[in-house]
């Protein structure tokens, strides 16, 4: 089995990692790096429970490889608070009690982030265009999308940190 070593920004911290050729990025920062907010929901690309931001953009993790993404920034769920601080799209989903079990929150708070970050005023149509990619089997969608649209109703769609 071959090794590479990777240069990786995670949550605005560089770091230099070791990871086999076929680890995905999803499995190294689950098993490397300990960040288990990232959840694996089907391993397959479907749920968005592995929804990271890559270089801004919202991929699901276990359909990259670690190797892929020497030199990338990526923001995880962890990622999201800062300075002991929630983002502000966290606050909201809290506020609208859109979590009951939780598994797919860290991949809806990732896409909802990226969703706000390149468009501070969707509409009800580009929140759940949004949102396709990721999966719930307890809530429902509707107080996900409340949230989302009270986040961008207060004007805290503010980025979050790289």
């Amino acid at each position: 089995m071959s090794y590479h070593k990777i240069t990786i920004t995670i949550n605005g911290v560089t770091d230099r990692v070791d990871v086999p050729s076929h680890m995905t990025l999803l499995q190294m920062l689950r098993e490397k790096l300990a960040l288990t907010g990232t959840k694996n929901g089907c391993a397959a690309g479907e749920c968005g429970a592995c929804t990271v931001l890559w270089n801004g953009e919202p991929v699901n993790s276990c359909m990259v490889l670690a190797v892929e993404c020497d030199g990338a920034q990526i923001i995880t769920v962890e990622g999201l608070a800062h300075d002991h601080q929630l983002d502000p799209i966290q606050e909201a989903i809290i506020a609208a009690g859109g979590v009951q079990c939780g598994f797919c929150i860290p991949g809806m708070l990732i896409s909802a982030r990226a969703l706000l970050d390149r468009n501070p005023d969707p509409s009800d149509y580009e929140i759940r265009d949004a949102l396709v990619g990721n999966l719930c089997r307890c809530t429902g969608y509707l107080r996900l999308i409340e949230a989302v649209k009270e986040a961008a109703r207060r004007g805290e769609a503010e980025a979050a940190p790289a």
